[in-house]
């Protein structure tokens, strides 16, 4: 169940969590600290240090706790809140280091217990490569929108199982990403143990697709139709805003 808000009240947040929990047995949380490409900076001051714990009280210990950094931190400041993320049991530390910075990212790994994840926002296989073979991060995540399809994010995929490295796909809303990334994580062998799945309700996505997808005792079910196993509903097409963008 992964949260995309930061304009949420730690209280709340773990309250909301808790009752989703309770409501359709998700096993793991995935929620956002520090402010974007922040530069140390919180959407208030202590933000990070109050979200965290509250949290890990609401869901208990047998969930697993995800946070993303989305970038937010340089290496000094994001091996600090790794360490007391460690200490709340937090088994995924997304995007500590704003993305390009791979010799940041690899401070942070190399400092830490707690395994460091990242690329979401890249989209060049070499960069993949690079981030692989330096070991920058201990968890790849293609975006398979972001990157070029579902062909390039399984060739990251495959570069991550030859260097004995988890594949976890990004997916942060519940368009056709979702679908994609369903397909793709039960498909490869080095995948993660859960999907993303944004808790965020996506009024743009509504009537998207036949088969709306449901977390039923934290689990989702791949759609297994012809093709992607949805099909798109031509009145939402017709009703869709249209942009070319040219350069």
């Amino acid at each position: 169940g992964s949260s995309m808000r930061r304009d949420i009240s730690p209280a709340e947040e773990a309250d909301r969590l808790q009752r989703l929990q309770d409501a359709h047995g998700y096993q793991a949380f995935k929620i956002r600290i520090g402010k974007n490409f922040g530069s140390d900076t919180d959407v208030y001051p202590g933000r990070t240090e109050e979200i965290v714990p509250a949290v890990r009280r609401a869901i208990g210990d047998r969930t697993d706790l995800y946070v993303d950094a989305n970038s937010g931190f340089t290496p000094a400041r994001a091996i600090e809140v790794g360490h007391m993320l460690e200490q709340y049991g937090v088994c995924h530390y997304e995007e500590p280091c704003p993305y390009p910075q791979l010799e940041w990212t690899k401070q942070v790994a190399d400092a830490l217990e707690l395994p460091v994840t990242g690329g979401e926002q890249d989209t060049d296989l070499a960069q993949f490569q690079r981030m692989i073979s330096m070991h920058a991060v201990d968890i790849v995540q293609p975006d398979i929108c972001y990157i070029g399809g579902l062909s390039r994010a399984l060739k990251v995929a495959q570069m991550a199982e030859a260097a004995g490295m988890t594949c976890t796909p990004h997916a942060a809303n519940l368009s056709m990403v979702t679908i994609f990334t369903l397909h793709m994580a039960a498909a490869v062998p080095n995948a993660g143990r859960f999907v993303e799945f944004s808790i965020e309700p996506d009024h743009w996505t509504e009537g998207l697709f036949t088969s709306g997808l449901k977390v039923e005792e934290g689990k989702v079910h791949v759609p297994d139709g012809p093709g992607w196993g949805v099909t798109i509903h031509p009145e939402w097409l017709a009703k869709a805003e249209y942009r070319i963008s040219q350069i």
